[in-house]
């Protein structure tokens, strides 16, 4: 059965209660997309750190400085999205549209962009920098955490989309002053004691210099 209200919204509004209705059809996939949409940053600190464990095999200092913008990038994203929140005052759809289902606990603060979707576009859009599969496979993370923002009530789907868009945008634009820097700070730090914890084999530029011929 339809959401009775839903021909009432129109655009974004009437969009989130199509997956609104659709979480109300779908109850086995309640504690899932629950747990997920609450917890998933989890899984993106781990995908962060998968992306230090390729780098770090491959002895790479580009990729190994592109871990650190995903891991920096993001922070970063999150604390300029804090204050365009602020700016937006955007209400949560369940305080503006009456009698949705909402399976997460209910926040007090706004919801455009959304803080989780503008994490998850950061960190998917840096570690495409780091190895094209993890990458990949992040987005796909970022995108199942959008949907699942939107499917517990918490959103309205152009929040997760600007969110996505917003924490791609911060990482893509900081990269071009980031990634020199780190590269040029990654190499340094691979001189002292802590190379072990960056690299596994010393930089193939050091080991051109060592056998020259």
């Amino acid at each position: 059965m339809p959401y009775p209200l839903a021909d009432r919204y129109l655009g974004d509004a009437g969009d989130f209660l199509l997956i609104n209705n659709f979480a109300r059809h779908t109850g086995w996939l309640h504690g899932t997309m629950s747990f997920y949409a609450k917890d998933g940053v989890a899984l993106f600190a781990v995908l962060i750190i998968a992306g230090w464990w390729l780098a770090r095999r491959r002895s790479d200092s580009s990729q190994l400085a592109a871990v650190a913008w995903a891991a920096l990038g993001t922070l970063a994203a999150v604390a300029i999205n804090q204050p365009i929140v602020n700016a937006v005052h955007e209400a949560r759809p369940y305080t503006a549209i009456p009698d949705v289902l909402v399976l997460i606990s209910r926040s007090t603060d706004y919801g455009f962009p959304s803080d989780h979707a503008t994490m998850a576009g950061a960190v998917a859009t840096g570690l495409l920098y780091v190895d094209r599969k993890l990458g990949i496979l992040s987005w796909c993370a970022a995108v199942l955490l959008a949907f699942s923002r939107i499917y517990v009530g918490a959103h309205y789907p152009h929040d997760v989309a600007a969110g996505l868009a917003l924490g791609a945008a911060v990482i893509l634009i900081g990269r071009v002053v980031a990634q020199p820097a780190l590269t040029a700070a990654v190499t340094t730090l691979a001189r002292t004691r802590l190379r072990p914890a960056l690299m596994i084999a010393a930089p193939a530029s050091e080991q051109g210099a060592r056998n020259p011929g």
